[in-house]
């Protein structure tokens, strides 16, 4: 009821004419009580009838102060014109008000053998009326005008959010793409007979991004499994050269993530990591979900004397990802400890009704990686 009163009956054109009627029913009937409040001879079915043979005149008077003024003059900003246009039909009121009840009013009013006849000439009683009259529309336009202009704001940041979230997203997409087909190139150049298993591999990873990344969110577990798959790419690369600890733990079934917010850390980590280390590398992903808290951590060993580059395409999309889709609802931490690089990531999922401020940050230590 509430929405349809907001969005139906206010601002549709549809019901324009039931409004103006809403609204004029309601200014007569409690004009008239105030005049019978006020202690005016005459009955208040007698002064719900004078009211509203004012109607006209209240019409004529108002609406150009509503639909001219009010939007043309008030909402740009010309206040100063305004308040000119205001002082200027107020002043023409007056005549429009005395001749209103010389030509139509009185004469009416005769023909009907009223008694009680409001007289000829100014009254202040009679332009108080009129002037209230366009008082009040004029302020419920401004305030509905505002309404409508705040919320087509807000919907133009929803929109440009929208546009900067998938340009983000497709700017992930070649980004990964390049680095998955230099490696699958490797193995081909080498003729190994694993690269038609890596080839379906790029196939899933493939199909979930022009697929499944087109949702605002995807499943935890299928963004998980793609990320194992990544690594299985990577680790065919490297061999024996790197050891890798893979960790998963929680229910992650049932649970949604914006799709490639994890998976942009672990390629830093092989891109940036591992693969400058002279030494053997390492690298170390825990993942686990907790009161619908997704946590993750991801570290790598790396070169000490090789400073790590944390502005890169890939975690700045996902830092600006993050803001936009979890504002106030994560936590990243991004820590260089020299000889290793830690991400740790907190998030909450959606369905998630524990207070965020409630749930506690897991420590960022280099113990918890089995190397």
């Amino acid at each position: 009821m509430n929405a349809f009163l907001y969005n139906e009956f206010i601002f549709s054109s549809r019901y324009r004419v039931w409004r103006h009627i809403l609204y004029w029913s309601f200014h007569i009937t409690i004009w008239a009580a105030f005049w019978v409040i006020m202690g005016a001879p005459g009955s208040y079915a007698r002064y719900l009838l004078n009211m509203t043979m004012w109607v006209p005149l209240f019409i004529l008077f108002s609406y150009p102060m509503v639909y001219i003024a009010t939007p043309y003059l008030l909402l740009k900003g010309k206040v100063i014109q305004f308040l000119l246009a205001i002082l200027s039909w107020g002043a023409l009121g007056l005549y429009m008000d005395v001749a209103y009840r010389s030509y139509v009013l009185i004469p009416a009013q005769e023909a009907m053998g009223l008694k009680n006849i409001i007289p000829r000439g100014p009254l202040a009683f009679c332009y108080l009326c009129m002037t209230t009259s366009a008082a009040s529309p004029m302020i419920i336009k401004f305030f509905k005008l505002w309404s409508i202009k705040q919320r087509d704001w807000i919907r133009a940041q929803e929109e440009k959010i929208t546009a900067e979230l998938q340009l983000l997203k497709a700017q992930v997409h070649p980004h990964f793409l390049f680095n998955t087909l230099n490696n699958i190139y490797s193995f081909s150049m080498e003729g190994s007979p694993k690269t038609p298993g890596l080839i379906l591999k790029l196939s899933s990873l493939l199909s979930y991004m022009l697929y499944d990344c087109k949702a605002e969110e995807v499943r935890l577990e299928k963004e998980i499994e793609i990320m194992k798959n990544y690594i299985d790419l990577e680790k065919e690369r490297y061999g024996n050269k790197i050891e890798i600890s893979w960790s998963v733990e929680g229910d992650i079934k049932d649970k949604f993530i914006a799709p490639l917010i994890m998976l942009p850390f672990l390629e830093n980590a092989f891109k940036h990591g591992t693969s400058e280390q002279i030494e053997k590398p390492w690298l170390g992903v825990d993942i686990s979900v907790k009161h619908n808290t997704l946590r993750c951590k991801i570290a790598n060993s790396k070169n000490e004397y090789v400073p790590y580059n944390n502005n890169g395409i890939g975690i700045n999309n996902v830092k600006k990802r993050l803001e936009f889709i979890y504002a106030g609802k994560y936590e990243l931490k991004i820590n260089d400890e020299g000889n290793f690089f830690v991400i740790s990531m907190l998030v909450k999922l959606t369905g998630d009704k524990t207070d965020y401020n409630t749930v506690p940050v897991f420590p960022v230590t280099p113990q918890t990686i089995s190397a």
